[in-house]
């Protein structure tokens, strides 16, 4: 390992956009740490000289402090994380089913908080890096079938905004990941056409160039698509719920 490289942090590492994030920071000469509950998987991804497989459940907050620690006492240092676990289970998602939900909240969201826990206090002391959260716009507002995975998101959205007053004041940058559609296994289960779907070495190049060379706090793509959904954003709700029931309600059946 050398000491001389950056290091990052990637948990949902195991594949879709995150294995392909971790595989662009390799590329690009970064040590990466990578996270993920699908050991097999990781020690794959792993057989790369600069990736090194740390796995765990981000569901278990224990777990995912020991893991953290673990890897700062390997590496000596991380200036990037980027948290990207996610779930989705369409099916689940055409009726309120609780337990779906509950799965979807757990591991989406406070997945994500655990994450963001186990690093607090080691970047406030640090007083300089950078956290990404890999959200979707599917987060910007309600649509249909998406009981689970939408307010999960959302919640996702909202949490990056928030922790950005919080630890500005340490130096440390929170940036936020707003993908469109990406052919990955979770994107598979879609009985619906996808417009603009992208592949997820296309959304692990947009990343990497947003994280390392713009200093924006979000990060979107494709830009045909988040043009789209940036423009549904800011409508009034009338015209919004009017609109998604003639055009996306059909398209998403």
């Amino acid at each position: 390992m050398d000491e001389n490289q950056k290091k990052i942090w990637i948990t949902g590492a195991s594949s879709g956009i995150g294995r392909a994030v971790a595989e662009k920071f390799a590329k690009e000469n970064w040590t990466v740490a990578i996270s993920a509950r699908r050991v097999e998987l990781l020690d794959e991804l792993a057989k790369n000289k600069n990736i090194f497989s740390y796995p765990m459940d981000v569901t278990d907050p224990a777990k995912t402090q020991e893991v953290f620690n673990k890897i700062i006492n390997d590496f000596g240092n991380i200036d990037l994380c980027v948290f990207c676990s996610g779930t989705y289970e369409r099916n689940l998602e055409k009726d309120i089913n609780i337990e779906n939900i509950k799965l979807t909240m757990n591991v989406n969201f406070l997945g994500t908080v655990n994450c963001i826990k186990a690093i607090e206090k080691y970047f406030k002391n640090k007083k300089n890096g950078h956290i990404s959260i890999v959200s979707s716009i599917a987060g910007y507002r309600g649509l249909p079938k998406s009981s689970g995975y939408g307010p999960s998101k959302a919640a996702l959205s909202n949490l990056a905004e928030s922790l950005y007053f919080d630890f500005k004041k340490y130096n440390v940058r929170i940036s936020l990941i707003s993908p469109g559609f990406i052919k990955t296994p979770m994107t598979d289960k879609n009985e619906f056409h996808m417009p603009f779907i992208k592949s997820p070495e296309f959304a692990a190049n947009k990343i990497y160039d947003g994280l390392i060379k713009t200093n924006d706090f979000e990060i979107t793509f494709p830009k045909q698509l988040t043009i789209i959904f940036k423009f549904l954003k800011i409508l009034p709700n009338r015209i919004y719920l009017f609109l998604v029931t003639k055009i996306l309600g059909k398209l998403m059946n």
